[in-house]
């Protein structure tokens, strides 16, 4: 699907959401659209890492560990959602191993860097709202995100997108 984010944006203002420019990008694609599927951390990826071996189909992970200073993503993951068919993971702390990340070809959008991981075992919650900068993202909404930002659209909106020419 070929978009940009601002003229999405100045076509059907009232119907996105912006996030705030919190997140840079570390993965190999900056350009990715898909529809959301949720998950929140307490200080463990197991559960992530389960996530990301299941058929992405195109989706879009989004992953809330709260700002927590540790990463959750790195090479491992990145290379497993990209075989999995995963278009992006966006993450609300952060993630290492960026000298591969960039050269995947998966949208890896992140607060930022951090080389420590966590090793403790806490259960995850799946397809739950999350919030992030006071923008909440649902579980089958569609996040669009280029150079110019991420923006998140409700599913209708995101079909009408995808039958267009941008």
């Amino acid at each position: 699907m070929n978009f940009h984010t601002a003229d999405i944006c100045d076509e059907y203002r009232e119907e996105i959401k912006v996030l705030p420019p919190l997140f840079r990008n570390y993965g190999g694609v900056t350009r990715c659209a898909g529809p959301i599927r949720t998950i929140r951390l307490e200080r463990n990826n197991a559960d992530l890492i389960a996530m990301l071996s299941e058929p992405g189909l195109g989706a879009v992970a989004v992953v809330d560990v709260e700002g927590a200073y540790e990463a959750v993503v790195g090479e491992n993951l990145m290379k497993s959602a990209h075989s999995n068919g995963w278009a992006g993971i966006l993450v609300n702390g952060y993630v290492r191993d960026t000298h591969v990340t960039s050269t995947i070809p998966v949208a890896l959008w992140a607060l930022g860097t951090c080389p420590r991981k966590s090793f403790e075992k806490n259960p995850a919650r799946r397809g739950i709202d999350l919030d992030f900068g006071g923008i909440v993202l649902r579980e089958g909404e569609w996040l669009f995100s280029d150079g110019d930002g991420i923006i998140v659209v409700q599913n209708g909106l995101a079909r009408t997108l995808s039958g267009k020419k941008r």
